[in-house]
């Protein structure tokens, strides 16, 4: 068989589609599905993180499975996938940030260290960073890898910025759509097609979820106030119009992929084109974090009214009190929810008192979940975060 009928039998049996406009419409509707249902698994149907985490984690596991036992690209499989995989990817960050307590700028430099070493390992093995040769089960693995960890990293790069940093969720997504248009420049301008492919891959994960938090979060804190129900359900369904339409006209395979256009990438330059392109972008992350953290530090403002967080955890104090754990427990979900909500908007204001009543508060949440609760040391715990937030 010769070289062009060759290529052309690689890239019909591509389990990826084609790179168009309807790519990165659906790519980015699957981010925002990605922020706004594991919000809404989480907290509106109490479902915990870890709760999401595993019913996700086992769906994920069953349409990765059936993705791979897939002879060619599947349109509704493919994109059920990117769907899990982002709300997998986001209950990741999410666990790490939220329950286990590690700093959002820690999670980003860890994924983005990951996300080096798959690609470095991708292109050792097969020679190629190309989407467009993903004919073979390793290839279609590091390609589902990479994309995991671009979900895990857009997810800690989003929320570093926009609330840890308390650029709001607006501001965040506009800064994403500023480096998405030089990234689109770089594209007309020739440069390297596989190197600009996944940077827009992983800064459209920060720009969905923005999309995602902007129109889910309350106004108070910078939202639109749609809730995660109505954000996601609308997402969803956009999703599955989109998809359904190019099923039909199959417009995501195109005329290059039965032509055999696409000729595999041999560009050596490739892997240290992509780490040096990331580090320039590490640089200038770097660069926004440092003016923003030092203009943070410096302010010297109050809070505010906390009394929202006050009464809550006056009214979980009681419920402990009266040995009625479910019902702390549940005081301790609203606790959460409620201060995460606020983190943008008050950490802003003093990110010292901030953190210091961030701190009482995780000590209340770990001290009233943990799985053989000490009554008086919930008690204590609760009562320490109330004097904090009165000193405020």
């Amino acid at each position: 068989m010769d070289l062009a009928n060759q290529n052309k039998t690689k890239i019909l049996l591509s389990k990826v589609p084609e790179v168009t406009i309807f790519f990165w419409v659906i790519k980015v509707l699957c981010t925002t599905v990605g922020e706004t249902l594991s919000d809404f698994l989480n907290i509106n149907l109490g479902l915990g993180l870890f709760g999401t985490a595993v019913s996700m984690g086992i769906a994920f596991a069953v349409i990765l499975s059936v993705q791979f036992s897939m002879k060619k690209y599947v349109a509704g499989v493919y994109w059920t996938t990117v769907v899990l995989i982002s709300v997998f990817g986001t209950l990741v960050t999410d666990i790490m940030t939220d329950a286990l307590g590690i700093p959002l700028e820690y999670s980003t430099i860890l994924f983005s260290v990951l996300l080096i070493i798959v690609f470095a390992v991708w292109y050792i093995s097969e020679k190629t960073l190309s989407i467009h040769s993903i004919y073979t089960k390793k290839r279609e693995a590091f390609y589902w890898l990479a994309i995991l960890v671009t979900f895990a990293l857009g997810t800690a790069v989003g929320d570093l910025y926009s609330e840890t940093l308390a650029l709001g969720y607006l501001m965040t997504g506009l800064l994403v759509l500023g480096l998405i248009a030089l990234d689109i420049i770089a594209w007309r301008a020739k440069f390297n097609n596989i190197l600009v492919f996944w940077i827009a891959y992983i800064l459209t994960r920060p720009l969905g979820a923005s999309i995602g938090d902007f129109l889910s979060q309350p106004t108070q804190y910078g939202g639109l106030n749609l809730g995660a129900t109505v954000t996601s359900i609308i997402f969803v369904v956009m999703i599955v119009l989109t998809v359904c339409y190019l099923a039909i006209t199959k417009k995501d395979i195109g005329e290059a992929k039965i032509t055999g256009e696409h000729v595999e990438s041999k560009d050596k330059k490739t892997l240290f084109q992509t780490i040096t392109v990331i580090l320039a972008i590490g640089i200038i992350g770097f660069s926004i974090y440092n003016i923003q953290f030092s203009k943070l530090a410096n302010s010297n403002k109050s809070l505010g009214d906390l009394t929202q967080f006050e009464t809550i955890e006056k009214d979980m104090l009681n419920f402990v009190e009266s040995d009625d754990m479910k019902n702390a427990n549940l005081q301790a979900n609203s606790l959460e929810t409620a201060w995460d909500q606020a983190q943008s908007d008050l950490r802003s204001k003093n990110v010292a008192k901030w953190t210091e009543i961030d701190k009482s508060i995780d000590d209340v949440l770990s001290s009233v979940r943990d799985s053989n609760p000490n009554k008086s040391s919930i008690q204590e715990s609760i009562k320490n975060s109330i004097t904090v937030m009165q000193k405020n």
